[in-house]
């Protein structure tokens, strides 16, 4: 608690106030906040509720607490890049984070029956190692290759799978409950964020002609293209919208686990309270004609 404490005691009311009415000011104040919400999700993974979990957790919560902590290291690297107002790093490393966070909110809204689907649909690139070691691949006599298939059969026999054990996720196409992202995105937050946030991000991972017009080219005047070999420098819209989906499954996560404790739900309302605060002053700021 007391890192939380230290985190939280600089917001006086002076200090917003005193760094929301100038963009160089609000982007300062940004960063601060951005970097210290990523510390305080890195608390919320660490407390835990001993009478329920005395020791570590069993395989229904550990792929939760996987991406809640996976959260809040992509956000720490996200506001690193951040201060090098280096934007075009930051839509890379920001579709992992919210499918992290969506699929972690999904997860503690359905049974123990999903959580073990999720865990299933990982083995599709482990099981056809398998089948590569059938077929005689000479990969697997190297050290490398006997490595890499000793990690798989620890893993299947950790959680008591075989190469029987996927007759489902086959069905689905190794998809959780069948879904595809989008069905998953809708069962957990407003379906129309989709396209404008998830949705575009997706552009920097599949290398999209549209990423590359953002980023990469410069457009001359005939309409012909030069490289643009320097990157774009961030504001706060990369990270106000990102947050309202990190922070849900902070919520449901001390639910989840039995510590519906009010300070620290109370801390994850006062994330979303200064948030909300940024992107309101910064949407003045910066102006309509801004786009």
């Amino acid at each position: 608690m007391d890192e939380l404490e230290n985190i939280i005691e600089k917001y006086t009311d002076d200090y917003i106030k005193d760094h929301i009415y100038s963009l160089d000011k609000l982007n300062i104040f940004a960063a601060v906040f951005y970097k210290d919400v990523a510390e305080i999700y890195d608390c919320i993974t660490r407390v835990k509720n001993v009478e329920l979990n005395p020791s570590g957790y069993s395989l229904d919560d550990a792929p939760i607490i996987g991406l809640l902590i996976k959260v809040w290291k992509l956000l720490k690297e996200i506001v690193a890049y951040y201060e090098k107002d280096n934007a075009e790093i930051i839509s890379i490393l920001e579709r992992p984070l919210v499918e992290s966070a969506i699929t972690a909110s999904y997860l503690m809204k359905s049974d123990p029956k999903v959580i073990e689907d999720y865990r299933k649909i990982s083995y599709k690139g482990r099981l056809r190692i398998l089948r590569e070691l059938k077929n005689g691949d000479a990969f697997f006599e190297s050290k490398a290759g006997k490595r890499l298939l000793k990690s798989v059969q620890e893993k299947l026999e950790l959680e008591g799978f075989d190469e029987s054990s996927f007759k489902e996720q086959k069905m689905n196409g190794w998809k959780l409950q069948g879904k595809n992202f989008f069905e998953i995105f809708k069962d957990v937050e407003d379906e129309k964020l989709y396209t404008s946030t998830f949705g575009m991000m997706s552009e920097s991972i599949h290398a999209s002609w549209n990423d590359s017009l953002d980023w990469c080219l410069y457009r001359n005047e005939d309409n012909t293209f030069d490289p643009f070999p320097f990157y774009h420098p961030p504001d706060i819209r990369f990270l106000t919208t990102t947050l309202i989906f990190c922070n849900r499954p902070y919520k449901l996560w001390l639910n989840h686990i039995g510590i519906a404790d009010r300070y620290l739900m109370g801390i994850l309302q006062w994330v979303e309270n200064i948030n909300s605060i940024l992107y309101v002053n910064f949407d003045k700021l910066y102006g309509n004609d801004h786009g």
